[in-house]
């Protein structure tokens, strides 16, 4: 590990996100060659030279013998990944036989492995069985990040890492926005879900991991806040219908996506619609997170104890 704090993660990964968004094609390989080169000491970063090209290849590993294929269109399309990871297989193929025993299809969609990619590897091996094939998309090279010391991440981005492990300040201002945003885009008419007890059980039975787990218990030092907005509401009804309309939307979340990581980036993006880009504005995020998981509006409740197996998936 990097040794960061709890405080530097969450800012590195901050930058991150918003250097992803703008990193395609040439950039993307660039940002890509750059963070393996600092995490591997056996990555050589393959350029185009000539009328050779690259030879199929945008980065080897000499030692592990993996070979690494990038595809990051600004917008993805199905036909045209099926076209890029096939040429790239057959040229490597062709023009670097025995040089590779893994192929890593390297991509830039961060919602996650496309299913045409997950054909394609599939067949893949199906087709090679002496190789392996794998993809590696901003996730796992989030992780690859973390795994660096911080001045490396600094000159990775160009950027100073200026965060002191604190417990950082909050008001209603910052959160005004978010709930804002909420309200506007509610739906009325439904009954609330009654609340239930928040405990570390919850946290258990959805498998979160220890960043969130944080995130969530720094929020819930700032839930009050909440309490204070919705309390200067003339329409009284106006917070049982957003909880409603925010538990139904994790609900046809927690149907499409198994990881509880994948689960949060989808309820972030539904709470602050096109206000995110501040750290400032990640913290009141969380503080809105964290006041509907108490609330039991999110996520899943344990069942009573004796009922089942606490680390059972439950049904929705």
């Amino acid at each position: 590990m990097s040794g960061l704090s709890f405080q530097e993660r969450m800012y590195v990964q901050l930058l991150y996100r918003n250097r992803m968004a703008e990193l395609h094609t040439t950039a993307f390989e660039n940002f890509f060659h750059g963070l393996m080169c600092l995490r591997h000491s056996d990555f050589v970063d393959v350029r185009t030279h000539g009328n050779i090209g690259d030879l199929s290849a945008d980065g080897l590993r000499l030692h592990d013998a993996r070979l690494y294929a990038c595809y990051a269109p600004e917008v993805f399309d199905a036909s045209k990944v099926k076209s890029k990871f096939e040429s790239d297989l057959a040229g490597a193929l062709a023009k670097r036989p025995g040089e590779f025993d893994v192929f890593v299809f390297v991509h830039n969609d961060a919602r996650g492995l496309h299913p045409e990619v997950t054909r394609l590897l599939s067949q893949a091996r199906k087709a090679h069985d002496t190789l392996e094939f794998e993809q590696m998309g901003p996730r796992h090279m989030l992780r690859e990040l973390y795994k660096l010391v911080k001045h490396e991440i600094e000159d990775l981005f160009g950027a100073e890492i200026k965060v002191h492990d604190v417990v950082y300040g909050m008001g209603l201002d910052d959160l005004r926005p978010l709930l804002d945003h909420l309200i506007e885009h509610r739906r009325r008419g439904a009954t609330p879900a009654p609340a239930g007890e928040v405990s570390d059980l919850k946290m258990d039975y959805n498998r979160l991991d220890d960043d969130h787990r944080e995130l969530l218990r720094l929020g819930m030092r700032h839930t009050y806040l909440i309490e204070q907005y919705y309390g200067t509401i003339d329409d009284v009804t106006e917070r049982d219908e957003v909880a409603v309309d925010f538990n139904e939307y994790y609900r046809s979340v927690a149907q499409e996506y198994d990881a509880p990581e994948d689960v949060f980036r989808k309820l972030q993006e539904y709470v602050a619609g096109n206000e995110r880009g501040a750290l400032s504005m990640e913290r009141a995020l969380w503080v809105v997170l964290a006041y509907f998981f108490e609330r039991c509006d999110i996520f899943r409740e344990p069942p009573p104890a004796g009922e089942s197996d606490m680390h059972q998936a439950a049904a929705i």
